[in-house]
């Protein structure tokens, strides 16, 4: 049954199999195969691997369960403070790794049941476009036509060219290592990078972060880099900037990593999270006529199209915003306007992000350096306090809150948190944002106490100046192993 306000399927091209073709099964492939059907549209999805893509198989989905496993070890630390006494805790890898797995593949199991349900015809197949209309999927080497194909195809790691990078893993990898590392190297400053040293160093492992810009979270407020990269000192992760490694070699029991400086690292697994590129090669993009970008990236318009106009790309295929609620928005746009009648467009501005470190951070809004490119005159507000909770727990670990006010409008134009809960707090706090509150109606907020987040709130007094970075703290090396005490 087709909907009268939707794709009107009696117009449908005979010489077509299908109305929309979407190669790949993540987030905004399905987000969109699952509304065009619902707007009459006869619908085919093909996935090579497992639907839900990156982010739901190996990706934020697992990588926060992995993070919640981490911080376990705080809260048995912390516990003591509050008059809990508790015996040793040990961890065990191989039941935290079981338990994801059948978590992510109930999840796959409702990603294809969505889809099903919707009408949509499910492949489990990897398909390739021969041209702009016809794709063959493998194995079997069905050929397939559809009057509209769409791209979600996703992005991969990449790794650099160094000696012995073949000794290296990926995040993809670290999901599924049979065992945890009691050591580990971790190559990169973005927020991969640094959510799995974190997790790492909270299952236990000895970690040292290795990047070779002056400051990791490049692109992050200022405040928030300085902060997080100072708890993480406090902790023991031992974080090395303005270094590189120049080789990998296996030993008997052990890699080793050379830095650039002669120095060497030694550790049980070496693992990069250097960046990730649009997953287009192989693919039949060239074959079809799609116009790609220096890193492989599909170029497309405000309306998803691409170069050939049957031909439309979402999510981190298009390298635009790499963020899974992203690519759904834009899916869900596509398929509005091309099969719902009801054109849209996907807003980018005063998009939350966070990263899921320890403490974490959530982010909307502009970072400082940028705030004061555009607006002459900036206010800013900032709360650095030590949570309630440690006053009791002891942990010297500190939260930070920070507001950027255009001082023309007063209206808040970006919003930091680091601390415990940091993205739930964002969130809500992206809601005012994009409604255009100001620093007034932030203040007529009744705060609720006693909470971290009615610092929000209660600031009043101006940053005069930028506060500078902290001297990182010592490392604290943890005991190698995985047990962990209260």
């Amino acid at each position: 049954m087709h909907r009268a306000n939707g794709f009107d399927g009696r117009r449908r091209m005979s010489e077509f199999d299908f109305d929309l073709f979407v190669i790949g099964g993540g987030s905004g492939g399905v987000r969109a195969a699952r509304v065009a059907a619902g707007h009459g549209a006869k619908v085919a999805i093909a996935e090579e691997y497992r639907f839900g893509g990156t982010c739901v198989i190996r990706g934020c989905v697992p990588k926060k369960l992995f993070v919640y496993a981490s911080r376990f070890s705080d809260e048995f630390e912390d516990a003591e403070g509050f008059g809990w006494s508790l015996k040793p805790a040990r961890f065990d890898w191989a039941t935290l790794v079981a338990n994801k797995d059948k978590e992510i593949t109930r999840l796959e199991g409702l990603y294809r049941l969505g889809l099903e349900k919707a009408g949509v015809t499910v492949m489990a197949a990897r398909a390739e476009l021969i041209d702009r209309h016809t794709v063959i999927t493998q194995p079997g080497g069905r050929k397939v036509t559809a009057r509209t194909i769409l791209i979600a195809v996703g992005g991969r790691p990449v790794l650099p060219e160094v000696h012995g990078i073949g000794h290296a893993i990926t995040s993809n990898e670290a999901f599924h290592l049979d065992e945890l590392p009691s050591s580990i190297v971790i190559v990169g400053g973005g927020y991969i990078a640094v959510e799995f040293a974190g997790i790492f160093h909270g299952l236990g492992a000895e970690t040292t972060l290795v990047y070779r810009g002056p400051k990791i979270l490049r692109g992050f407020d200022e405040d928030l880099r300085d902060g997080v990269m100072l708890e993480m000192f406090k902790r023991g992760i031992d974080v090395r900037c303005n270094a590189e490694i120049a080789a990998i070699e296996k030993g008997w029991s052990q890699y080793s990593a050379t830095l650039k400086d002669g120095s060497v690292l030694e550790a049980d697994r070496v693992m990069y999270a250097t960046g990730r590129v649009p997953n287009t090669a192989g693919i039949g993009l060239e074959a079809a006529g799609v116009k790609m970008g220096e890193n492989g990236e599909i170029q497309v318009d405000e309306q998803s199209r691409s170069s050939v106009d049957n031909i439309y790309a979402v999510g981190d295929v298009t390298d635009r915003v790499n963020l899974t609620p992203v690519a759904i928005r834009e899916g869900h746009a596509f398929a509005d306007t091309v099969f719902g009648k009801k054109p849209a467009t996907v807003d980018y501005d005063l998009i939350p992000t966070a990263v899921f470190a320890t403490p974490e951070i959530g982010t909307v809004g502009l970072p400082e350096h940028e705030a004061r490119e555009q607006y002459p005159k900036l206010d800013v507000y900032k709360a650095n306090f030590r949570p309630l909770k440690h006053t009791l727990s002891g942990r010297d670990e500190r939260m930070l809150m920070k507001l950027l006010v255009d001082g023309g409008t007063d209206r808040v134009v970006g919003c930091h948190v680091m601390g415990a809960d940091a993205a739930e707090i964002v969130q809500m706090a992206a809601i005012a944002m994009r409604m255009g509150a100001t620093k007034a109606d932030f203040d007529a907020t009744m705060a609720l106490h006693p909470s971290a987040s009615e610092e929000l709130v209660t600031m009043r007094e101006k940053s005069k100046a930028p506060v500078k970075a902290a001297a990182p703290a010592k490392p604290r090396r943890r005991k190698r192993g995985h047990d962990e005490t209260a």
